[in-house]
């Protein structure tokens, strides 16, 4: 089933950030965890998801991240703070 997502990992608390959109989010997380990603990711062991957003369609997700990717760096830390404040792996939650 496709469910497009907007997403962010993070190396670690307050560490390196990626943003990345995906229409399956288990399968993409998966790959970035497993170091299947070839660039920045792998590059900077950026692998943990703390936040995600889900969109109606990938038009929708692809807008959001192209506008996240010009926040400020304190703006993205404040979006993941407000949601995942102790900046917990939601990869369990979202593999059930």
């Amino acid at each position: 089933m496709m469910q497009p997502a907007v997403y962010i990992l993070a190396s670690g608390i307050n560490g390196t950030l990626y943003i990345g959109v995906t229409s399956n989010l288990v399968q993409r997380v998966y790959q970035h965890r497993m170091g299947l990603v070839d660039g920045f990711s792998k590059k900077y062991n950026v692998k943990m998801l703390v936040w995600y957003e889900q969109g109606d369609s990938m038009e929708a997700v692809i807008r959001r991240e192209k506008a996240l990717k010009k926040w400020s760096r304190q703006w993205k830390l404040d979006l993941i703070e407000t949601q995942n404040p102790e900046w917990r792996d939601l990869w369990t939650q979202i593999v059930g």
